[in-house]
């Protein structure tokens, strides 16, 4: 495998508006819709994935394959953060479930 601290990955921000223009139109691609994910190779952005519909440019002049690998496993783990409820809500939904009448 391929260590997790080669590569800064991050959500895209209003600073990185001109940086994902640049890969769009190095990609040949259409500039994609926040929210996004960046990858920054050396710190310049390499590769950006749409979190909405998994759309993914790339520079193609950097070798960025691993980085579009750890990308796309970063974007899972979004994906499964949303749709596992938190800590909070699983312990109110474990009190109601064990919730004793007194009377």
């Amino acid at each position: 495998m391929f260590p997790a601290s080669t590569y800064v990955i991050r959500l895209a921000g209003d600073a990185d508006e001109a940086a994902l223009e640049r890969l769009a139109q190095l990609d040949s691609a259409a500039p994609l819709e926040h929210p996004v994910l960046v990858g920054e190779i050396g710190g310049r952005v390499a590769a950006a994935l749409d979190l909405d519909s998994g759309r993914m440019i790339a520079d193609p002049f950097l070798r960025s394959a691993h980085l579009r690998a750890h990308l796309r496993v970063r974007a899972r783990s979004f994906e499964a953060g949303v749709d596992t409820p938190g800590v909070a809500d699983r312990i109110r939904a474990a009190m109601a479930r064990n919730r004793v009448a007194y009377g």
